[in-house]
């Protein structure tokens, strides 16, 4: 993991005694709400609905044991005993007092933790592939260059007052985890003909108010040009992204406005001015971020690997499990675990303070004191022994962390909605709640197998739902909740946005109409296909008839 140097530990701790004296002032009305909306903004922190909510930066979904003891103490001592863990890899608390701010960021700060630009119109926290450096099919470890981005991108001062939010994700396998292809720029490693590693460079995607899957815009750029390549992006966007309009105002619109060709060219000849000039990459200063993610001393597997092959054959309970929620390593002897944060009817990507020490204690036991959080909204142990999986599953079910779920139907993307959001029009957990409870039977769910369903509670598209198989949205309707309906999404390698399938239904009748679209489904596939694929076969036809003639 990457540890704060000199600067970091300034900047952190600089910022936190900034905040405490803007606090204050609002506290004792030297600043009006309006003066200090910009200055809690760029500290995180978000006025909703019934409370202040902090979102706290994990840069690249990365944290310690230490820093995850940190979190549930200060959903303890702060909150309501439990955070939030985001499609942004981060985690958010929704019950914060404008009081405690300044020492909940102090806290932060002492475990190399901040919420710097987690909110705002800045380049948000760059986020990765939760197995980065453990994939066994990735070509590098991608978190390298996360963290050197996040070291350019913070505070930058071209940068801190862009058109609209900014996104950047980073991936190194072939296999899309990270969802490059919804976000402003979407980073993704890639050899070319002469063996080197360079990157694949997308703009333009995103969700919201209006869904675009990112373009290349350079098939391959050297390694040393990363820096001065997206300054050239960010330049351009800066220049010419519209601030007139907020709805229009992110990169995708001035990519599909422009054309992506003559968006290129904007973007080299930018480029060709900052060549020489601009931010390049040293090689020195690549192996001294690289040094960072070293891998750990792996154990060659022991006599007592035969064990974890026996368990497998004669515990069907662990050995579901394995299948649902454990991931090859690139290690011999070694697993990825995924940590479902979805049990039957509970809040997506909730964590009480609890089940938090419960993972810091299993991770500093089982997986070298290391986390990693999803854009899911689970948690990852990267580094795991085959030969413990078996305990480590059972300490994993007497804390409740062993929904064998993951990919699955119930593992549901879900933003707060309505229950917490000033800018939801509608709820979504109690509906991801009704489906996870309606679909409970783990066995009915490994049978439909991968199916992605994800709900956001407004356009703003937090729950991603125009990437998921089903995604469904909430609307409001004359002060009623209706929930839309789009099939065909998704966030890999091949991402598409879902289509609606027709009208919105009622809160009464959305689950009802999520169990027609599985059905037909299961009616309609061949063999063992995922419900991606058969709707990609069959398309929207059969849904939609299941759904509506009837009626």
């Amino acid at each position: 993991m990457y540890s704060y140097d000199q600067y970091d530990t300034q900047l952190v701790n600089e910022r936190v005694a900034q905040f405490r004296d803007q606090v204050q002032r609002r506290l004792d009305g030297r600043l009006s709400e309006e003066e200090f909306r910009p200055l809690r903004l760029l500290n995180g922190l978000y006025l909703q609905l019934h409370a202040y909510m902090l979102r706290v930066a994990v840069p690249y979904g990365t944290l310690s044991s230490a820093q995850l003891r940190m979190l549930a103490q200060i959903a303890r001592r702060y909150d309501r005993g439990y955070g939030h863990f985001t499609t942004r890899q981060n985690i958010q608390y929704n019950w914060t007092k404008l009081e405690d701010a300044p020492d909940i960021l102090a806290d932060l700060a002492s475990v190399e933790m901040h919420a710097i630009q987690t909110s705002g119109n800045t380049i948000r926290n760059t986020t990765s592939d939760p197995y980065a450096g453990v994939a066994a099919e990735e070509l590098e470890d991608p978190r390298v260059y996360c963290e050197i981005i996040r070291q350019w991108s913070t505070l930058h001062p071209e940068f801190t007052f862009l058109p609209r939010k900014f996104k950047i994700a980073v991936t190194a396998s072939p296999n899309d985890r990270a969802a490059v292809k919804v976000h402003d720029i979407g980073i993704a490693i890639r050899k070319n003909a002469e063996g080197e590693t360079g990157f694949e460079i997308l703009v333009g995607g995103g969700l919201g108010r209006t869904p675009m899957v990112g373009k290349t815009i350079r098939d391959f750029l050297p390694k040393e040009h990363l820096l001065s390549y997206l300054e050239a992006i960010l330049r351009v966007y800066n220049l010419n992204g519209r601030r007139d309009n907020k709805y229009k105002a992110r990169i995708k619109i001035l990519v599909h406005d422009l054309g992506t060709d003559a968006f290129r060219e904007q973007v080299d000849a930018e480029w060709e001015n900052l060549r020489g000039k601009g931010p390049e990459l040293p090689p020195a200063e690549m192996e001294r971020i690289r040094a960072f993610f070293a891998p750990p001393e792996y154990e060659k597997p022991g006599s007592n690997h035969q064990d974890y092959i026996e368990k497998l054959r004669t515990n069907a309970g662990f050995a579901e499990w394995v299948r649902a929620n454990v991931v090859e390593h690139k290690q011999n002897g070694y697993a990825i675990v995924n940590i479902s944060l979805k049990p039957e009817g509970g809040i997506p990507g909730d964590a009480t303070a609890v089940q938090m020490d419960s993972v810091a204690d299993l991770a500093e036991k089982y997986s070298m004191a290391e986390i990693r959080v999803t854009h899911q909204q689970n948690l990852v142990l990267p580094n795991v022994r085959q030969a413990d999986l078996f305990v480590m599953w059972e300490e994993l079910r007497n804390q409740g962390l062993a929904t064998n779920n993951i990919g699955l139907i119930s593992d549901i993307i879900a933003c707060p909605g309505l229950d917490y959001c000033g800018l939801a029009t509608a709820r979504s957990i109690p509906v991801a709640q009704r489906i996870s409870t309606r679909f409970a039977d783990l066995k009915r769910q490994h049978d439909l197998g991968e199916l992605q369903l994800k709900i956001s509670g407004c356009i703003n598209a937090c729950g991603h739902h125009h990437v998921g198989h089903i995604g469904i949205l909430g609307v409001d309707r004359n002060n009623e909740e209706y929930y839309q309906i789009t099939l065909g999404g998704r966030a890999d390698e091949n991402a598409a946005i879902g289509k609606i399938i027709g009208r919105a239904f009622s809160s009464d009748d959305v689950v009802d109409a999520v169990e027609t679209v599985v059905n037909t489904y299961v009616d309609q596939r061949q063999d063992d296909e995922r419900f991606i694929d058969t709707y990609e076969r069959i398309g929207p036809k059969p849904f939609k008839e299941a759904l509506y003639d009837a009626a």
